[in-house]
């Protein structure tokens, strides 16, 4: 059933979130990309000076925090064109072969900021943030999936544009490549559905989501995708989890091969970063994808940031769209 995970800490964890599901024990989880470094604990079990984590209301952190007043600013060091065309041109050269459809592309991107990590947990808002052991923060607009009353369903987020140009919803939805690049995208996530649900459909295709930065503001498109659980599914939701990763709006199509060019291209370790987080509270889940991610290595901060690489791309259009993703929602 699971295709792409295997070792120690995967099995146990896979083992530990189906006894809590059986049990139906409340928990919150996050998950790294290559699920190595899963972490899962009860709710009540959390100490919050390790995690804060808020995912649409359900959180562990109930006070504001005024530390500071002033706008949060970020200085970006993007990879450079050379660096990002040389993995771009790989990853295109594989699917004029046909051993990807869709892969995508990201780089971590040293950034300043003025503000700590808990700080900008605090200040951004999002579906899903998180601040981890003062490792990453993360404020994730995407869902990965939800499960409510035996239904399960995913959100798959592909396009962005810029949202003050003219005309900009329509001109993102009528982009081809674009448009390729969503189908693909929703066709793989039906795919995955499938294997763990039944009756899988697409309820709702390519809808713009608005979301608000401290740099500018943003038109995201996405779908809605849904099946139906068996009615023992609390017993097995580690089982569905982990059949589903990783999350194939943040890999691409076909999942496997597809991995292993973004490994290739990448050449560095994604961590936490294209995860999942979330939480399950007894029968219902919810959960996001960990992109617009800011990670402390060695105490310099890099954002790590990407998008999906089709034949039809252009590499200054994605390296560009990679630049504007450096970005903290605030209010």
């Amino acid at each position: 059933m699971y295709q792409h995970f295997k070792g120690e800490e995967f099995e146990k964890w896979v083992k530990t979130a189906n006894l809590y599901g059986r049990e139906e024990i409340p928990f919150v989880f996050v998950i790294d990309f290559d699920f190595k470094k899963p972490f899962i604990k009860k709710v009540d079990e959390i100490d919050s000076s390790e995690l804060l984590y808020n995912f649409n209301g359900f959180t562990n952190c109930h006070t504001n925090f005024c530390e500071i007043t002033e706008k949060i600013e970020i200085k970006s060091y993007p990879i450079e064109f050379e660096k990002y065309k040389a993995a771009f041109d790989y990853v295109q050269h594989n699917e004029y072969l046909g051993n990807s459809y869709l892969t995508n592309l990201t780089f971590p991107n040293r950034v300043e900021i003025n503000a700590s990590l808990k700080e900008i947990y605090h200040r951004s808002y999002a579906k899903y943030k998180i601040w981890f052991k003062n490792k990453f923060v993360c404020f994730s607009p995407e869902i990965f999936v939800r499960i409510e009353d035996g239904v399960i369903s995913s959100y798959p987020m592909k396009g962005t544009i810029d949202a003050s140009i003219e005309n900009a919803e329509e001109i993102i939805l009528e982009n081809e490549k674009e448009a390729a690049e969503h189908a693909t995208i929703v066709d793989l996530i039906r795919n995955d559905l499938s294997m763990v649900s039944s009756n899988v459909q697409v309820e709702k295709y390519r809808y713009i989501d608005k979301i608000k930065s401290n740099q500018k503001n943003l038109l995201q498109v996405s779908s809605k995708i849904v099946g139906n659980l068996s009615k023992d599914y609390n017993k097995r939701i580690g089982e569905i989890i982990a059949t589903l990763l990783p999350a194939g709006s943040v890999t691409g199509a076909p999942k496997k091969k597809t991995v292993e060019i973004i490994k290739e291209a990448e050449k560095y370790d994604r961590g936490y970063y294209c995860g999942i987080c979330g939480h399950f509270d007894g029968r219902n889940l919810d959960s996001g994808v960990m992109i617009r991610f800011i990670e402390n290595i060695n105490g310099d901060y890099y954002y790590k940031a990407g998008g999906g690489i089709t034949v039809y791309s252009d590499a200054q259009a994605e390296y560009e769209e990679l630049k504007n993703k450096i970005y903290v929602p605030v209010s």
